[in-house]
């Protein structure tokens, strides 16, 4: 229900079900109508390398992101900002760092800008006397990843950008299919934050947006589910662990299949087999769906009460023209 860890790690929280027949709750290694061929390495922009020494000796002002490399970031929907590469790095030093990376289940050496102020460049300050920290955001990479991250997780010290890998010029590609996460991919520094669970690492990573969860994917709650039922709970946990990669009513990730429409995984497969196969993936089939022993039998118990509830509360603005959107 959430981006696969590599072929058995890559995370927020939400799972290739049954229907997914080619393994897609690891983020795809070729975007939808986007080249992943490498990134050509072309500037060697100016920036302050920082903390920790890299085992990549000489390469240290090598970009494996071009300058012209673009981010793009959004209020609500609407489009405020577009920043490249070398205008990032103009006005947020860049630092070199070895962290272990989930991804690849070893160390890896990056060149990385710090988030909180690459965002906060994009996006300046929160209107309405709010605080950045205290507003939901998503994150969207080029292949349809979706990241929902709260305001406090954005700005947390030791979240990154790495616009470089130190160790292998034009990136190390990820997992079995081979991913470029160039020219943006999230990454984490602290120990602390090595969990895909807690912290997720979308590549590729091309919007940052300031959207309410709710106003952004208004058609994933359960309408009409008391706060305290267990089909609320089951949102939740499809909240933080399915909507990386799954969609419920067209809205939320787009890597694996929707869970709702045109038909809910509920009306097509045994109850028993949705929570063996979430729990187990790879007891079924060989792919890319990643286990979920941390769900207890409560924690499946409320996914399927959200995915009854659901599959009376259908909406499917793609259904017209064949489900192509």
């Amino acid at each position: 229900m959430k981006r696969a860890p590599r072929l058995a790690p890559a995370s927020l929280v939400t799972a290739v079900l049954l229907a997914c027949a080619g393994g897609c709750a690891e983020q795809d290694a070729t975007p939808n109508g986007v080249d992943s061929a490498a990134p050509t390495a072309t500037a060697t922009a100016t920036a302050t390398a920082g903390t920790t020494t890299a085992a990549a000796s000489g390469r240290a002002g090598t970009e494996s992101a071009p300058a012209d490399a673009t981010l793009t970031f959004a209020r609500d929907g609407r489009e405020v900002k577009t920043l490249r590469l070398d205008e990032i790095l103009a006005k947020v030093p860049a630092e070199q760092w070895t962290a272990f990376d989930p991804y690849y289940n070893k160390p890896k050496t990056w060149r990385a800008v710090p988030l909180g102020p690459v965002v906060r460049m994009g996006l300046g300050e929160a209107a309405g006397g709010n605080r950045l920290e205290e507003l939901d955001f998503v994150l969207r990479a080029r292949d349809g990843y979706t990241v929902p991250l709260p305001g406090a997780k954005v700005f947390e010290p030791g979240g990154y950008i790495a616009i470089a890998d130190l160790e292998v010029p034009e990136w190390e590609l990820i997992g079995p299919q081979r991913a470029n996460p160039g020219p943006f991919y999230l990454v984490w520094k602290e120990k602390t934050q090595h969990s895909l669970e807690t912290h997720p690492r979308p590549w590729q990573l091309a919007r940052i947006e300031i959207a309410a969860f709710e106003a952004t994917f208004p058609h994933t709650v359960p309408a009409g589910a008391p706060a305290d039922s267990p089909a609320r709970a089951g949102y939740r946990i499809y909240r933080e662990q399915c909507i990386l990669c799954h969609a419920i009513n067209r809205e939320g990730g787009r890597v694996g299949p929707d869970l709702n429409v045109p038909r809910s995984i509920v009306e097509y497969r045994p109850e028993k087999q949705i929570k063996e196969y979430i729990r187990d993936p790879r007891s079924f089939r060989y792919g890319n769906m990643p286990a979920h022993p941390h769900l207890k039998d409560a924690d499946l118990d409320a996914l399927l009460a959200y995915f009854r509830v659901m599959k009376d509360h259908k909406h499917d603005p793609g259904a017209a023209d064949g489900g192509a959107h």
